[in-house]
């Protein structure tokens, strides 16, 4: 089934993609792969998980980001359906001292690509506790993706200041 026909089945709508907090751009094609920046939850969420926030909670706010990437993969491709493959994953959580139950709240990311994907999201991934993260977020997700076809359009510059 195709991506975008299981996102309406499911009822998802992807909202729009936040813009880059820095000096960077949101993701990067080269070749056939697509690499996302790092992507945490919209809306001023905050918090370190295990203190602030309940490995629950987290799970969601894991899937809140994997949405925000799946918005910023449809804007750089055109369609979801051009997504041949998720082959990466990187999340990483603000959590306390000792905490060891990252992969779970990365499932939240993880879950949701199987979900609309199928065997395609089935990916490689690693799920890292963090010290702290830009702004106390407490999740942050970067992708990379296998897609097919070419590029729709080329690679933002970010301007300069003067």
């Amino acid at each position: 089934m195709s991506a975008e026909t299981k996102l309406k089945e499911l009822g998802i709508e992807l909202g729009p993609v936040t813009p880059p907090v820095a000096n960077y751009v949101n993701a990067v094609r080269a070749g056939n792969l697509l690499f996302l920046a790092g992507k945490g939850p919209a809306g001023g969420v905050s918090g370190i998980v295990g203190k602030d926030i309940t490995v629950e909670q987290a799970y969601g706010h894991a899937r809140t980001v994997g949405l925000n990437l799946m918005a910023v993969m449809r804007d750089e491709l055109g369609s979801l359906d051009r997504v041949k493959r998720i082959v990466k994953v990187l999340g990483m959580v603000n959590a306390v001292p000792g905490f060891g139950e990252q992969p779970k709240v990365i499932n939240g990311c993880s879950d949701l690509f199987v979900e609309v994907f199928g065997e395609r999201g089935r990916h490689a991934r690693s799920a890292v506790g963090m010290g702290s993260l830009p702004n106390n977020i407490p999740v942050e997700i970067e992708v990379i993706v296998e897609v097919s076809g070419t590029a729709k359009k080329p690679a933002r510059r970010v301007k300069k200041k003067k």
